[in-house]
């Protein structure tokens, strides 16, 4: 899962949406860095990261990819199922996608501040104003973004040949994906009632 559906889980969860986004930005225990709501969000987001790389549905989509594309199928899952979630977005909520982005971009902004860390306040700043999370309904705006991930260092460039895996499998992909988002929803929302009961 990619940063819509991070943010759709927290808010499913009622979980704090900054931290959800936070998650691939801190480093260690979070509840020594941040307050207890931002905290849990993190560890929400690192236990969805956690059962989606592992879900038995996620493994049976990972043998589509074959050579160097096989190593960076986690990642261009997660960008798929972004899509999938924008694409059919109106099975998983009741906002259209463009009131659900609003909202999320006016929850995360109203707590932005310098002391975050550097990496996160750049995303903030791109992914609104670029329209990120919308444009995912294109499959198109999915190869721009693998490539644009691509170049982020050399060890990344072949992140690139996943999208044609992506584009010839897609049919089978896309099928797969609702009950993946529907049981990722349903763990989530127990592991965060554990959290806050905790």
């Amino acid at each position: 899962m990619n940063f819509l559906a991070h943010l759709h889980i927290a808010d499913h969860c009622h979980s704090d949406l900054m931290g959800n986004l936070l998650g691939d930005f801190v480093k260690g225990d979070p509840s020594k860095q941040y307050c207890r709501d931002i905290s849990n969000g993190i560890k929400l987001h690192r236990f969805v990261d956690r059962i989606t790389d592992h879900h038995p549905i996620v493994e049976e989509c990972k043998p589509h990819f074959s050579g160097v594309a096989r190593r960076f199928a986690p990642i261009a899952l997660d960008m798929f199922w972004d899509h999938c979630l924008a694409k059919h977005w109106s099975e998983f909520d009741s906002d259209s996608l463009e009131q659900f982005v609003a909202y999320a971009y006016h929850n995360v902004n109203e707590q932005i501040t310098d002391a975050l860390p550097p990496r996160f306040l750049l995303l903030h700043s791109r992914m609104w104003s670029g329209g990120w999370l919308q444009s995912y309904r294109e499959l198109e705006n999915i190869e721009f973004a693998l490539h644009r991930m691509s170049q982020r260092s050399p060890r990344m460039a072949d992140l690139t040949t996943t999208f044609k895996v992506l584009d010839n499998e897609y049919t089978d992909l896309e099928a797969k994906f609702s009950s993946l988002y529907q049981d990722v929803l349903r763990q989530s929302f127990d592991f965060h009632q554990q959290l806050i009961n905790s």
